[in-house]
């Protein structure tokens, strides 16, 4: 499984990661802000999102509402010491699927992962996408253009996924540095310049524009 764990406390942070790791044998992207974590969860598919409903400027509550609001799919499961009835249903009704008091014992939140991931929230990828004059498809994973078929490394690829998948959003370059290279992928960020200079290069079309001091996003 894929994990996205936002959870502002950076010794909990550290023992939920270690132990999803460990105990689970999942992927785990952890976030200590909710605005990154609204951010990843946009940018790349996860099996669950855990956000803590207690964090500094942007809490739990608000990235799962405005997730919602963006059409997000995805199974959001919410950690807080909040215990009250009335919180439960802010919660649920904020648009969380599950809800789990702290402190709990990591095998109830590993069965809530695994119960969630059950079920089918991931929405269908098509399985080939036309933007202007392209055809990106997925499943033989070319890009096409005027039936004419256009060399792209595995790298650059998935990088044009990502970017079309978040048509119109600005994504960093640490997103997209974690999404196609890993989370410890011992690459620096020129590696995501230098891929976006060489698939602008073949798309030969500007469409790839680059947000200063941020990142990339692709339009047009």
């Amino acid at each position: 499984m894929n994990i996205l764990l936002a959870e502002d406390d950076t010794r909990l942070g550290q023992l939920i990661s270690h132990m999803l790791i460990k105990k689970g044998g999942y992927r785990v992207d952890w976030v200590e802000q909710g605005e990154d974590a609204y951010d990843y969860a946009l940018a790349s598919h996860y099996d669950v999102v855990i956000l803590d409903w207690m964090m500094p400027v942007k809490d739990g509550i608000s990235v799962c509402r405005e997730l919602r609001s963006e059409g997000y799919g995805g199974p959001i499961l919410m950690l807080t010491a909040k215990d009250a009835v009335q919180d439960r249903v802010e919660g649920l009704d904020a648009g969380a699927d599950d809800y789990l008091v702290k402190p709990f014992e990591i095998d109830e939140l590993l069965a809530r992962l695994r119960s969630l991931s059950r079920r089918n929230f991931a929405p269908i990828q098509e399985e080939s996408v036309s933007f202007g004059q392209f055809t990106l498809n997925r499943t033989s994973r070319n890009l096409a253009v005027a039936g004419n078929e256009i060399q792209l490394s595995p790298k650059e690829f998935q990088l044009l996924d990502l970017l079309l998948q978040n048509k119109g959003q600005v994504l960093t370059r640490e997103i997209i540095l974690d999404r196609i290279w890993g989370y410890d992928a011992d690459v620096s960020y020129k590696i995501v310049d230098a891929t976006v200079k060489l698939l602008r290069k073949k798309l030969d079309v500007d469409i790839i524009h680059s947000i200063r001091g941020v990142g990339y996003k692709l339009e047009g």
